[in-house]
């Protein structure tokens, strides 16, 4: 039974087609594959007709050179009887081939179709003659038509010259002919294409990276390309590719349904257009939303970020298989000869943090990793990626989204610092943070990430959707965490900024208590939340001063003063609001913008003068200080008591299972030259994290002559379990008496495993705080954590001949902030220049 396509040639076709573009009953997959269907049977039609009406006919013989067979018929018309009948008999020799989107069949309303006419090559001059037959029709529909006419050495030699013409045919389908030429072309194409792969797959990227710089990405843009920008259906496409190679595949998990959903998106602009086009204009989002049923133009554009967004990651993931895939295909032969052909060697595994490793270019979980019994695995794992420049593992992300527990409310301490520590990682922090949303574990952390997950800003200073904003916006906080007191509440009001724009109203007013709650669940104390909930309140308030305001009117800055209220928080939020601006897009910030803000905050900062920070007031020994105290007075030698810190008992964490938070580690040492270096050294050489430390001096009771040194530290393993504090003592009691060269063991160490490519820090900065003690000079350091830091700046301060009268060290995530109260030999401060040379001096040897 000849279909309508058939019986009525072009005209039924463009009938028919019509109709089933307006049928509001079939939309996306179903009404793609309906219009595939059709097509396949129209061309099926045109393939095996064995006459044309009279213009066309002529039009044929015209490109046929005349050249007719003995009845009359041209050899057009007699390969096209063969082929009439040939369908049913297994016809020889030509076969019409479908490629590219036809061939998958993902026919939009204005899509090309992607034709290859294939022939043996036997009789070339009715082949062109059938090509007409088949052409002129589609043309004179006004259909957009990419065709070639080709034996299968031609195609095959056209794809190994033309990548583009390769991905075309791996989606190769049969319409009409010859079935087993088509079937032969597609075997041997395969082949090529996995016998090819290590070449072309590197080509494939190569296309896939210039196309991105040229399109931009699709998840931001405003106007996306839905074909060509990065995440777009190009790269699926892409994908598909790589899998048919053998050599990668992509993760599978919602990339069907992200697919899906752009050429449903582009089905509907053809369909409210016209026109054949990719371009989500502003102008035609609304129609196009409507076509869809969406509520409205943001609604689209959101569907379309998340599913350019797995698309967009998918990509990342499979580009990095195929990296691995093949630098071990490089590499495996040369091992094999040096191991003498023997087996596959095992992949190193280097410990990054506890329960988390590096293994061939990746972050994955430890072999002992129990992601179900460490809520703060999934945290501890992101930051050692993003700190250590290394993308994590898909493996290890699924499989702590699948298993890992909650965290308790609030947070215990390590999660926050390791949330501290992801977000002031810098660039690296991006990818790292976009895996973790992938799998959803995000939105687990932090429940309001949802509302501003993916959500456009229809502002054209904006670049980013508001997700992306908040992480730019920690990106470039953490460039300029040297310049704040606090780079931990930096980072996170970073973070928070603009979280209430997922809301109706004010979004800094909505934002305000959405940080509240944020902080407060996190772990923060009521200062600390109470400063974020200002940041946030007021993130705008500098820029849109400094631009709109007279700062000559004393009302104007005391107005600023009143809302910030102390010198601390003034100080963020300069920080901030210079990071927003960054993040937000070129047309910003400036360094007119920058110098009006800058000269703002100082006449604030004049208001607010007057709280300079006194040398903090010592508490009075406890107990067991004391004791400690007495008997190392009373050995001559150092006295060290290790007790592990909780969590106060919360709901979710019953008192009999306590979360832990880490070490106290208290030492007691006699008054002498070295201390500090000697224990920071003894710390590093342990893989013990120095969270907080304090140093002070302890006159001992009356009628006791001599002093003592008081070292309280919090200190965490950085993989591995701690070790007992009699090694620690014998190490420390080495170090002090010479006989143990720290700095020797700890270079020796950093030989053994050579740094990775990490994070690029800000540099460290050194300063001396003006006025802020009136028994000491008050150095302050700012610098990025690593290990040994604290061993090397105590050196640095023996080697200046100062002595450290007391230390108050705290690590914010990845940043170090020092503050060093120290005086000459003579127990007095240090005069001006001699402080400012001694703080130069460290700050050098920081940054060599």
């Amino acid at each position: 039974m000849r279909t309508e396509a058939e019986d009525s040639g072009p005209s039924g076709y463009a009938a028919a087609r019509l109709r089933l573009l307006q049928e509001g009953a079939r939309s996306g997959p179903p009404r793609r594959a309906a219009l595939a269907e059709l097509t396949d049977e129209w061309l099926t039609g045109l393939f095996g007709a064995g006459t044309q009406d009279g213009k066309d006919s002529k039009r044929s013989r015209d490109r046929t050179d005349g050249t007719e067979g003995r009845d009359g018929t041209d050899d057009a018309a007699r390969l096209a009887q063969k082929g009439a009948g040939g369908r049913r008999e297994g016809l020889r020799g030509v076969s019409l081939v479908a490629v590219g989107g036809y061939g998958r069949g993902e026919l939009s309303p204005r899509s090309d179709l992607d034709l290859l006419l294939l022939h043996d090559g036997s009789d070339s001059g009715a082949v062109a003659a059938l090509a007409d037959r088949i052409w002129y029709p589609v043309w004179d529909l006004g259909l957009a038509l990419d065709h070639s006419v080709r034996t299968p050495g031609e195609a095959r030699k056209t794809a190994g010259d033309d990548l583009k013409v390769q991905l075309g045919l791996l989606d190769a389908r049969h319409i009409a002919g010859d079935l087993g030429l088509t079937a032969s072309l597609r075997t041997a194409v395969l082949a090529d294409w996995r016998n090819q792969a290590p070449k072309r797959l590197l080509e494939l990227q190569e296309l896939c990276v210039e196309r991105a710089e040229r399109q931009g990405e699709l998840q931001y843009l405003l106007e996306p390309d839905l074909k060509e920008a990065r995440g777009g259906l190009r790269d699926a496409t892409a994908l598909r590719a790589v899998a048919a190679s053998w050599l990668a595949d992509a993760p599978r998990e919602g990339l069907a349904d992200a697919r899906r959903h752009l050429l449903d998106v582009r089905d509907a602009l053809h369909l409210a257009t016209g026109r054949a086009t990719d371009r989500l204009a502003l102008q035609e989002q609304d129609q196009v939303a409507a076509e869809l049923g969406l509520l409205d133009a943001d609604t689209l554009l959101r569907q379309v970020y998340e599913a350019a967004r797995v698309v967009s990651y998918a990509s990342d993931v499979t580009w990095r298989e195929v990296g691995r895939v093949l630098k071990s295909r490089a590499v495996r032969p040369r091992l094999r000869a040096m191991l003498g052909g023997g087996a596959k060697p095992a992949a190193e595994r280097s410990p990054l943090a506890e329960g988390v490793v590096e293994m061939d270019g990746e972050v994955v979980l430890a072999r002992a990793a129990r992601p179900e019994r460490d809520p703060v695995l999934p945290l501890r794992a992101a930051a050692a990626a993003a700190q250590s420049g290394i993308p994590l593992s898909l493996h290890a992300v699924r499989r702590m989204a699948a298993v890992a527990r909650p965290l308790p409310t609030p947070w215990p301490a390590e999660a926050r610092e390791q949330l501290v520590t992801l977000l002031g990682s810098g660039r690296p922090t991006v990818e790292v943070w976009e895996a973790l949303e992938a799998e959803g574990l995000i939105t687990r952390l932090l429940p309001d990430w949802e509302r501003v997950r993916c959500r456009p800003q229809r502002n054209a200073v904006h670049i980013w959707t508001v997700d992306r904003h908040l992480i730019e916006t920690a990106v470039r906080a953490s460039e300029l965490a040297r310049r704040v007191g606090r780079p931990d509440l930096l980072l996170v009001a970073s973070l928070l900024h603009d979280i209430g724009k997922g809301w109706p109203g004010d979004h800094s007013v909505a934002g305000e208590i959405i940080a509240r709650d944020v902080a407060t669940r996190i772990g923060f104390d009521r200062a600390d939340v109470a400063v974020l909930a200002t940041l946030v309140r007021h993130h705008l308030l500098l820029v849109d001063t400094a631009t709109r305001r007279d700062l000559e009117d004393p009302a104007t800055v005391r107005s600023v003063a009143e809302a910030v209220g102390s010198q601390g928080t003034l100080e963020l939020l300069h920080a901030l609001t210079e990071a927003d601006a960054l993040a937000t897009g070129p047309a910003a910030w400036s360094s007119w913008r920058g110098s009006l803000v800058t000269d703002l905050v100082k006449r604030v900062a004049a208001v607010l003068a007057g709280d300079a920070p006194e040398e903090p007031e010592a508490a009075a020994p406890t107990a067991e200080q004391e004791r400690l105290a007495i008997e190392a007075f009373r050995t001559g030698g150092p006295v060290l008591a290790l007790r592990a810190q909780t969590e106060p008992p919360t709901e979710e964490v019953p008192s009999g299972d306590p979360e832990p938070l880490g070490v106290e580690l208290l030492i007691a040492v006699p008054d002498q030259p070295g201390v500090l270096p000697a224990v920071a050294g003894v710390l590093a050489m342990h893989r013990l994290t120095v969270r907080t430390a304090e140093l002070r001096a302890f006159d001992l009771p009356d009628g006791v002559r001599g002093s003592v040194l008081l070292l309280n530290w919090r200190v965490a393993a950085e993989y591995g379990s701690l070790p007992q504090a009699a090694r620690l003592r014998a190490d420390l009691v080495r170090a002090l008496d010479g006989s143990l060269d720290i700095a020797a063991r700890l270079a020796e160490r950093d030989a053994a495993y050579p740094r990775r490519r990490g994070t690029i820090a800000p540099p460290p900065r050194v300063t001396v705080a003006p006025a802020a003690s009136r028994h000491a000079t008050v150095i302050e350091v700012r610098a990025h954590d690593a290990p040994g830091l604290l061993h090397r700046i105590g050196r640095a301060l023996e080697d200046a001949s100062v002595r450290v009268r007391s230390m108050h060290v705290s690590t914010l995530g990845a940043n170090a902030v020092d503050a060093f109260y120290v005086t000459g030999p003579e127990g007095t401060p240090l005069p001006g220049e001699e402080a400012a040379s001694v703080a130069r001096g460290l700050e050098e040897m920081l940054r060599g």
